[in-house]
């Protein structure tokens, strides 16, 4: 993988619930808190820019796909952090008492993209993976 500057992504996602995204990904997660209005806020998600809009009939549980014996939910978002930060994170998360979607784990062990990985939902259902890779040049490996 060669270096090169990774520009910040954007994403807009449904909630239900303004006061408990801000709770989840600026108090859990550690997010900084951008701009907002009463219906929507920005967060800072390690450099990219998440938004939280209220719309409350757009929120839901998604469906799922076996990905290394696991049921992945196919609408998810992420970040991939390095392993140290993974771990950290991990560990932080199981004392906070967050609820996995998929228990941290490393997947596809001893095989091209071997990384660890875990899912969790937001308050609105929203599931969100962080992973990490033993050798990031595996990102995109086949």
């Amino acid at each position: 993988m060669t270096e090169q500057a990774i520009r910040p992504f954007h994403l807009a996602f449904p909630v239900d619930d303004l006061e408990a995204a801000r709770a989840f990904y600026k108090g859990l997660l550690g997010c900084g808190e951008g701009r907002s209005s009463p219906d929507w806020v920005d967060f800072d998600f390690h450099g990219h820019q998440i938004v939280a809009h209220l719309a409350p009939g757009e929120c839901g549980k998604a469906a799922t796909n076996a990905v290394d014996g696991h049921g992945v939910p196919v609408r998810h978002f992420g970040l991939v952090m390095d392993m140290d930060e993974w771990r950290q994170t991990a560990d932080r998360l199981t004392k906070a008492g967050v609820k996995f979607v998929i228990e941290p784990y490393i997947r596809f062990e001893g095989q091209p993209g071997e990384q660890a990985t875990m899912f969790f939902n937001d308050p609105a259902g929203n599931a969100v993976e962080l992973k990490a890779f033993k050798n990031m040049d595996q990102l995109f490996a086949k």
